[in-house]
């Protein structure tokens, strides 16, 4: 597999090598190894998530309070999403800022999301299903939200998107700029240190 830094640090693509015949398709599409030489430590899986989305459906932004926070990888094992990784770590050099991955049944890519980044998708087709491995049970208490049409994120969603369906959870949630005036938002700081602590085994 390839495995390519976005923009935002600590979020990755990850592009596996798919063997074909007639019979179908074969491919890794987790290795914890590959992605270990890469972040510096191994991801404790603590539970797989799998929603299915109607074609607009939006999901995110989404973000737990670090630590521990919750790293994500995630794919698309039917249909296509966007999927958006977006830096909400006060004080990080790409603040505010976000990267997209398209994840499909096609090309088979997945996303890898460090803790204390925000994570949303939009489904480009009906039924698109996303799996997702992540570190930390979720815990309500802890998860958090951005709105995702904050138009200082600025978010692009495509036309292939057509009429985006959102939450009332989702377009309730601050802003980028309220959800920091209120201290919700992770800091640069704490998040270099949590991942410190992650590769020195900690």
């Amino acid at each position: 597999m390839k495995i390519r830094e976005l923009s935002i640090p600590d979020s990755y693509e990850i592009t596996p090598k798919q063997f074909g015949d007639d019979r179908g398709v074969f491919l890794e599409w987790y290795r914890f190894d590959r992605l270990e030489e890469t972040i510096g430590h191994r991801l404790d899986i603590a539970q797989a998530n799998t929603s299915v989305s109607k074609r607009g459906s939006v999901r995110g932004i989404h973000f737990a309070d670090i630590p521990p926070s919750q790293a994500k990888y995630v794919t698309a094992t039917h249909g296509a999403v966007l999927d958006f990784v977006i830096d909400i770590r006060v004080g990080s050099p790409t603040f505010g800022q976000w990267d997209s991955v398209l994840l499909d049944d096609t090309d088979r890519r997945a996303i890898y999301i460090a803790e204390g980044l925000g994570h949303c998708f939009v489904a480009l087709t009906d039924n698109a299903t996303v799996s997702y491995l992540v570190t930390a049970p979720f815990n309500p208490g802890r998860e958090h939200g951005i709105n995702p049409l904050d138009a200082d994120i600025g978010l692009v969603f495509p036309p292939e998107a057509g009429e985006l369906l959102l939450s009332p959870k989702d377009t309730d949630a601050p802003s980028l700029t309220e959800a920091a005036a209120s201290g919700l938002l992770p800091t640069w700081a704490d998040a270099r240190a949590f991942y410190t602590s992650l590769n020195e085994g900690k």
